[in-house]
């Protein structure tokens, strides 16, 4: 664990936290034990295989991030591009509306995740979180409600496009 950070395990959930910072992650893994001594994390297995291995690497990788969070927020760019009909977006608790996508009278609704801000400046969005998949699936998010489907890409190019990910986001 990096220094300053305080850990505590309880209820299959790991607590982290560093000044006013607070995350938790779910950690559930059958016939593992999690403990934490020394300023570390330690998954136990009684008798592992390759399996147990690719499950305690994927835990390991999530616990960077979560450490990672607490330093520094993770911070994702997004655009967005209207060709035939201008459409407005209005970032509410929990929610982001989409007026007037392709002429649609209907508004579409995206989930906005708790702990996560939405910024939008002219055709600029931008989120931060320091929880990295509460931030990726909150642009995700954005990015599917604006989805195009029966049409030609080539001509109907609207909707809401990742720009920019922090450093190792897939």
């Amino acid at each position: 664990m990096p220094s300053g950070v305080s850990c505590e395990f309880a209820d299959k959930t790991l607590k982290c936290k560093k000044g006013s910072t607070e995350l938790s992650r779910k950690i559930g893994i059958p016939l593992m034990t999690v403990r934490i001594a020394d300023n570390k994390v330690f998954f136990e297995c009684g008798a592992g295989n390759k399996n147990d291995y690719k499950i305690i690497k994927s835990h390991i990788a999530h616990l960077k991030n979560l450490f990672t969070g607490l330093e520094k927020e993770f911070v994702y760019n997004l655009e967005y591009c209207n060709v035939h009909f201008p459409m407005t977006l209005k970032a509410e608790a929990g929610k982001l509306t989409i007026n007037n996508f392709l002429g649609e009278k209907t508004p579409r609704i995206s989930k906005i995740l708790p702990g996560v801000k939405v910024e939008i400046k002219g055709q600029k969005i931008t989120i931060t979180s320091p929880d990295k998949e509460a931030a990726g699936q909150t642009a995700a998010n954005f990015e599917k409600a604006t989805k195009i489907r029966c049409r030609d890409r080539r001509i109907f190019q609207d909707g809401i496009f990742i720009v920019s990910r922090p450093e190792g986001a897939r």
